[in-house]
Order: C-alpha cells, then structure tokens, then sequence
C-alpha cells in the first residue's frame, strides 16, 4: 500500500513537470490517469471561458464537462507537435456554439471595464463602486449587442489571453480576421458604450 502511494506521488510530480502536449502523448499511449492532470490545469480556464461567452446558460459546468468528455474521447486525433491550448479551445468553442444553437439563445458576460476603457473608471472615491456598477450594467448591455463573432475573439483574446495565432487555431480563421474581429469588435464596443454611458 504505501508503495503504491509513494508510486503515485512520484508519478504525479513527474507529470507536473511536463507539458500539455507530452501529457497528451502518455495518454494517447493508453495511460489514463495523466488526462486528470490536463483536466486540473485547463478546468478553470474551459469554465472561465464558458461563463463569458454563454452568459445565462445555467449548464455552463454540464458543458464544461461535455468538452473534457469530448477532449479525452478524441485525444489520439490531437497532433503532439502541435500546443494543446488551442486544440481543447476549439472544442470548448464547438461545444459553446452549438448550445447557443441548440437553445436559440443570446447574451453576455460581465466584461471587465479596465481591460478595454481603462479611463472610464474613476479613480478611489466613495462613488467608485456605483459609478462600477453602473459601468458593468452599461457593458453587459453593449457586449449582448455584440455579435457572437466579434464577442468571442474578444473574450478569447482579453479574458482568456490567447494570442492571434491561437485564436486562429480555435475559430479556425486566418490571423487577419482575428485581427480584424479584434478591431472591430473593439470599434463596436466602444461606439456602444459611449451611447450607453
């Protein structure tokens, strides 16, 4: 029993100390219990991700769990020489549209006002925190105006800190029209909120 223990304490240290993509190669080997690992460092990412882009879907942990599901189903397909961020992105996103599909149902996350209007908040004041609230409730309405194609590279860019290149894996669009998104995106939101605020 405990050299057991001691085995798996051993095999788990080893396994932090390595990459996604050498994780995903031990469990496409037929290791199972690896594939824990990947799930601990990508579930608060997948779930963050979930919660921004599907915003009042109440089975955004069911989905969640639908894409590790999914991930560990088609694991021999991901390519080793390739980063396994973007692969387990881009069935996060597979899955997040087709709810959206499935339920005909549209809305938004709370979006951080610093990360895209730093100067709308006001600095340390006893009004801080309505003049915050009032900001979110102005950019909820905005980001719900957004189309999911502008929302998405947003949110995958600002909240989930995926580069260009990585948003291309996902969307499976050329790095110009993450850039392009991005722009736009960006142009909308703040031509919204100046109307709204």
């Amino acid at each position: 029993m405990v050299v057991l223990v001691c085995r798996e304490l051993v095999m788990s240290k080893e396994l932090n100390n390595k990459t996604d993509e050498e994780i995903a190669k031990i469990v496409q080997l037929g290791e199972i219990e690896p594939f824990g690992v990947l799930v601990k460092r990508y579930e608060k990412k997948i779930m963050r991700y979930a919660k921004r882009f599907l915003f009042g879907y109440d089975d955004a942990e069911d989905l969640v769990q639908d894409v590790f599901i999914k991930a560990f189903v088609n694991i021999k397909s991901f390519d080793i020489d390739r980063r396994f961020s973007p692969w387990i992105y881009r069935i996060a996103h597979n899955e997040f549209i087709n709810m959206i599909k499935k339920k005909g149902k549209e809305s938004v996350s709370f979006f951080n006002p610093d990360v895209l209007f730093p100067h709308l908040v006001s600095e340390e004041t006893p009004e801080k925190e309505v003049n915050e609230t009032e900001l979110r409730e102005a950019l909820d309405n905005c980001l719900k105006s957004l189309s999911p194609k502008y929302r998405e590279v947003v949110v995958l860019h600002y909240y989930e800190e995926l580069s260009y290149r990585e948003i291309s894996d996902v969307l499976r669009v050329p790095i110009s029209t993450v850039g392009i998104r991005l722009k736009r995106g960006r142009e909308k939101m703040k031509l919204l909120c100046k109307n709204l605020i």
